[in-house]
C-alpha cells in the first residue's frame, strides 16, 4: 500500500512515527497522524486544514486530543453511552486519577517506548486502510495528504471527535477538499 503513498502522505506517516517518538508512545495513534497531517505545508491537505481554521486553532485540537487521552481514548460516542445508562465519564476519570495519578486512563499503562521504532496502533492501521478506500473511492491512484485528512475524519474515536468539534467532518473537509462538486451531489464517505 505505500507504494501508493504520495510525497506528503509519506511525509505524514514518518512526522507521525517522530511525534510519537518525542512523546515516548508505544505506538504511533490516529492523533500523531493528525498532528503530522497538521505540520505538513503545501499540498491539497494543508489548504484545506488552513481554510476549516484548523492550523489557526492547533492548541485547540491538541488541548481536545490530550481531554480525549486523558479519558482513556474514550470518544463522545462512549461517554454519551455511558451518560445514556447513569454513569458520568468525568467523574469516574477523576475519581479514577485521584486514586492512581493523573493520566491513569491514557491507555499505555505507563509503559515507555522500546528501543526502535514505535509500531502502529489498530486505530493507526485502521486509518490507513481507510485512506486507501476512500482513494479508491474517488477513482485516484494515489493516495495523498487528502485522503488521510478524510479517513481521519471518517475513522470513529476520539480523533474524529476533536476534528468534528473543530468543525472538520467529512462533509466539510471534502468541500474544502474538492469545493461543491467534491461529492459529485452525494456524499461518498468510505465505508
Amino acid at each position: 500500500m505505500f507504494e501508493r503513498f504520495t510525497k506528503d502522505a509519506r511525509a505524514t506517516v514518518t512526522g507521525a512515527v517522530e511525534h510519537a517518538g518525542r512523546a515516548g508512545a508505544a505506538t504511533v495513534t490516529g492523533e500523531h497522524l493528525l498532528l503530522a497531517l497538521l505540520d505538513q505545508e503545501g499540498g491539497r491537505a494543508a489548504f484545506a486544514l488552513t481554510a476549516l481554521g484548523l492550523v489557526d486553532r492547533r492548541g485547540s485540537v491538541e488541548a481536545a486530543l490530550a481531554e480525549a487521552r486523558r479519558r482513556g481514548g474514550m470518544s463522545r460516542a462512549d461517554a454519551d453511552a455511558l451518560a445514556d445508562i447513569g454513569i458520568d465519564l468525568t467523574a469516574v476519570v477523576s475519581r479514577i486519577e485521584e486514586a492512581h495519578g493523573e493520566g491513569a486512563l491514557r491507555g499505555d499503562g505507563g509503559r515507555k517506548r522500546r528501543a526502535g521504532r514505535p509500531s502502529f496502533s489498530r486505530e493507526a492501521k485502521k486509518v490507513l486502510e481507510k485512506s486507501l478506500r476512500v482513494a479508491l473511492g474517488r477513482g485516484d491512484r494515489f493516495i495523498g495528504g487528502e485522503h488521510l485528512l478524510l479517513a481521519l475524519t471518517a475513522t470513529p474515536g476520539p480523533v474524529a471527535d476533536a476534528l468534528a468539534d473543530h468543525g472538520a467532518t467529512y462533509a466539510s473537509a471534502e468541500r474544502a477538499l474538492y469545493g461543491n462538486g467534491g461529492a459529485d451531489g452525494q456524499e461518498r464517505k468510505a465505508g
